[in-house]
């Protein structure tokens, strides 16, 4: 081997080294900008009794913008029908999405569902959206997510509006839970519906937790409707007092979060129309409470933030 040649094999293997010396920084960038990702999330979108616009204007936004995929609260008002055609319209609307789109069901998706003689269908039309809305395992829109439902356990089967699915390294997860009390219903022999779904959403729950633990997921998103970590004040000797239909799924949440090394982040309807709308996620050790009633909200996971979870300050 000549003087000449070592020379230049000498000055390749040090240009190498070079380059890749200057370019393992922006290496390194690019695979921690992997790790920051966000998802939109559309307010329960339906004020008036017959208008679907401000559902079709997030829509429009929330494909105009990066995200991950978006999940919906409700697909209807309380005042407008529960009729198939009703359910069949909104189905096509998110179908329209470009981003994967997720439905969360809310109360009044269901729940204030009667019949011409004023008697409730609200089990029947909550089963007629189980078999519209989630026949098979994706998402509705042009980005299909694939979906885990819990009516993949035979003892659930019948569950399959909650499902979970995971972007990086987070689970996400919705799960029934209606506002106005969970539909629980004060009058005795009433409540096989609501007693059939808290057992349900208990094991759902567990279920979410242990996948998780096992994954070492850096956190857990639950979508609901009903916020079952606000709890009840009631005056002294107030003997009209309803039972607490979210007392059980709190205890739950809490419970698991305490015990999760990441962080939880529960995403929901407020408690009621007139409460004020708190300005972030509110945080109690590992588990944050963020509230939605806004058209919709993007949501950022970002590793390097100490919250990991960064609710954008814009309401749209």
């Amino acid at each position: 081997m000549g003087p000449i040649y070592r020379q230049i094999t000498a000055g390749t293997i040090a240009a190498v080294l070079a380059l890749f010396f200057l370019s393992a920084p922006a290496i390194a960038d690019e695979q921690s900008d992997t790790n920051v990702f966000s998802f939109g999330v559309i307010g329960h979108p339906f004020r008036t009794a017959s208008d679907d616009v401000t559902l079709r204007t997030a829509i429009a936004q929330t494909d105009d913008d990066n995200l991950a995929f978006v999940v919906t609260n409700g697909i209807k008002s309380e005042q407008e029908p529960c009729s198939d055609k009703m359910y069949q319209q909104r189905k096509a609307l998110l179908n329209s999405a470009k981003n994967g789109l997720i439905v969360s069901l809310s109360a009044s998706d269901w729940v204030a569902c009667k019949n011409e003689a004023g008697r409730s269908t609200s089990f029947e039309r909550l089963n007629r959206i189980r078999e519209l809305f989630f026949a098979d395992d994706f998402s509705f829109g042009d980005t299909r997510i694939p979906m885990n439902r819990q009516s993949t356990s035979p003892k659930f089967r019948s569950y399959v509006e909650n499902a979970r699915w995971e972007i990086g390294n987070v689970m996400f997860a919705t799960i029934n839970l209606p506002s106005r009390n969970n539909h629980y219903m004060s009058e005795g022999g009433r409540n096989s519906e609501f007693e059939d779904r808290l057992i349900a959403n208990k094991e759902w729950l567990q279920r979410i937790f242990v996948i998780a633990s096992q994954k070492k997921s850096d956190g857990i998103v639950l979508f609901c409707d009903g916020d079952p970590l606000a709890i009840q004040h009631h005056r002294i000797f107030d003997f009209n007092v309803k039972r607490d239909g979210f007392v059980e799924m709190r205890h739950a949440i809490n419970a698991l979060a305490s015990k999760f090394h990441g962080k939880v982040l529960l995403i929901h309807e407020p408690p009621t129309d007139t409460a004020p709308i708190p300005a972030g996620i509110i945080w109690k050790k590992n588990l944050g409470d963020m509230e939605i009633a806004t058209a919709w909200i993007k949501v950022t996971v970002d590793e390097r933030h100490p919250d990991f979870f960064v609710m954008d300050k814009k309401r749209n």
